[in-house]
């Protein structure tokens, strides 16, 4: 299996974090008497990963850089507060209600002072020295603070209605034709990355896959797309907001006709895109080899002409940029924003980005890794919530298991710097 695995150039930490998911969603489902494994629950599961899954793309990032960034969860508190009120006290003031450019604005603002937050707290670790932990913490309280300071504590509602659509819910899908539109744009680019990436190397000589593993890789990347759009499109809308539909399109409400999919979230859609752009950023182009630089050894990054003050600047105000993202998606699923939005996330983010093999000693880390991560924290979440497990019993476990995510970390990196160990 190593030998295979190795011909297919699988990271063997990947395919065990798989089979832990796995592991977990059919535990969950016995135990719950089939009701984990269904269109619903995967569904409702995809749109509650979301806001961590984005922001665990920028944490990749962070860690891979040697840093760590414990006011995630505090700036997208504070974020979602500002593009509340944004959209509820200060556009209504030259725009009208529910105006087209409302939510355009709203997220525009947001990720502007989103990566100006980053971009303050990365100046202070790149160029005045203090280490990120202690930034951070301090970002922690301070946004914190903030969030409750933008309203005196009053919850923002009722939000922007093409804003709300961010969060996904009933009207925030695609539907079931243009899912299946997406899936087939996903496999012809699976395709085409695979063919791009064995012509590359072939031009460089460099050794390439046998032609069984790429087409097997190509072929499970596709039967997974497949399998998603699948089980979400067979989630159907509730029977009275179908009605509602049908008479908005003039068509009788017939028994087969109630039966329209909810398809793809808004929120998967963002995090695919996210994920795909940080991917193509951290392995093809000079930002991420940068990146990966720093994080495998500062000083000789240094030595060799890389900035490393100004890429830790523009690494922690990507972070905020994200945070600014999950801010607009958590408020919108909520359709509100409260000040206590964001409360420990940051905690399941880098609990994510850990459990998907990031190393915290820096230089290595994938953003699919982070994301199977933050989908095997959100799984323990809501099964465990399923069952009606108590909340602070939940918290046990999680804590739990960040901690053996942590040894799993150092056990790896001590076998991948000592082979005999």
């Amino acid at each position: 299996m190593t030998q295979l695995l190795a011909k297919m150039e699988i990271d063997r930490r990947l395919v065990g974090l798989a089979v832990v998911l796995l592991i977990i969603w059919i535990g969950f489902d016995l135990a719950s008497g089939g009701r984990f494994i269904t269109p619903r629950n995967m569904f409702n599961l995809s749109v509650q990963t979301a806001s961590v899954a984005v922001m665990a793309c920028g944490m990749v990032l962070i860690i891979v850089t040697r840093h760590i960034d414990l006011s995630v969860g505090s700036i997208l508190g504070v974020l979602a507060m500002i593009m509340g009120v944004i959209q509820t006290d200060i556009l209504p003031q030259f725009l009208a209600y529910n105006h087209p450019m409302t939510w355009i604005i709203t997220l525009f603002a947001g990720l502007v002072i989103g990566a100006l937050i980053g971009g303050i707290q990365g100046v202070a670790v790149g160029y005045l020295g203090v280490p990120a932990f202690i930034v951070t913490l301090g970002g922690l309280l301070v946004w914190r603070g903030a969030a409750w300071w933008v309203t005196q504590g009053r919850t923002v509602a009722p939000l922007d209605a093409n804003f709300i659509l961010l969060g996904g819910g009933i009207n925030g899908t695609i539907g079931a034709m243009w899912s299946w539109i997406a899936a087939i744009v996903a496999i012809a680019a699976i395709i085409y990355a695979a063919i791009m990436d064995r012509r590359r190397r072939l031009s460089f000589e460099f050794p390439v896959k046998p032609v069984w593993a790429e087409c097997t890789n190509a072929a499970v990347k596709a039967g997974l797309v497949l399998v998603a759009v699948i089980t979400l499109n067979a989630y159907y809308l509730p029977s009275r907001a179908a009605e509602k539909i049908l008479a908005q399109r003039g068509l009788p409400a017939t028994p087969e006709n109630l039966e329209i999919s909810h398809g793809i979230a808004i929120p998967l859609l963002i995090v695919a895109v996210v994920a795909i752009v940080l991917t193509v950023v951290a392995k093809r182009t000079r930002f991420g080899r940068y990146v990966y630089a720093i994080g495998g050894n500062p000083q000789a990054a240094e030595l060799a002409g890389v900035n490393v003050k100004r890429m830790t600047v523009a690494v922690f105000a990507l972070m905020g940029l994200l945070c600014a993202v999950s801010a607009a998606i958590s408020s919108a699923r909520l359709q509100s924003a409260g000040n206590d939005l964001g409360t420990l996330d940051e905690l399941r983010v880098i609990a994510a980005v850990v459990i998907g093999g990031t190393s915290l000693a820096g230089g290595v880390g994938t953003i699919y890794g982070a994301l199977i991560g933050a989908l095997v924290m959100q799984s323990l979440q809501s099964g465990m919530a399923l069952l009606g497990v108590d909340t602070s019993l939940q918290s046990i476990v999680i804590g739990l298991v960040l901690v053996l995510a942590v040894f799993s970390d150092k056990y790896f990196h001590r076998r991948y710097s000592d082979p005999t160990a």
